[in-house]
């Protein structure tokens, strides 16, 4: 089945690209999750907005990545979080926490789907979590976890 993609999906592309899929994956998980779009001859026009869209918000160069790498590695992330008496979080930290608490701690916009966690994070202390800034450019970033 062929769709276009409305948000970056890893292993598959990013926004706006017109993939290939098996009917189930897309029928199943793409689409209900908005993910992805079924591809249409009118939709050849969304394509090109959604492009446009991702030009914005994208960093073009990786001059312009290294920056942003510089600038998140140099601050300092501290979340404070609910959790109970042995350290557990009463759910975990999400990415759109993360990108909020770069915003809070006076770091660059980061758009929440380009967080990376490696496993959830349901404790309190350091966490290393990572930025895919650029298809060459990811900066590794501490987050502590705190007690609210």
């Amino acid at each position: 089945m062929k769709i276009i993609l409305t948000h970056e999906v890893s292993g598959l592309g990013t926004a706006g690209d017109v993939v290939d899929v098996k009917d189930g994956y897309a029928r199943n998980y793409l689409v209900p999750r908005g993910f992805a779009i079924r591809w249409t001859k009118g939709g050849e026009k969304d394509v090109e907005q959604i492009r446009r869209g991702r030009k914005i918000r994208e960093i073009a160069t990786i001059e312009q990545a290294n920056e942003v790498k510089a600038r998140l590695e140099g601050v300092n992330v501290k979340l404070a979080v609910r959790a109970g008496e042995a350290g557990r979080l009463f759910g975990s930290v999400t990415q759109a926490d993360i990108a909020s608490a770069i915003k809070a701690a006076g770091g660059p916009d980061v758009d929440k789907r380009r967080v990376e966690v490696g496993s959830p994070i349901k404790t309190l202390g350091a966490h290393q979590v990572s930025v895919r800034l650029h298809a060459e450019v990811v900066a590794k970033l501490g987050v502590e976890v705190i007690a609210a």
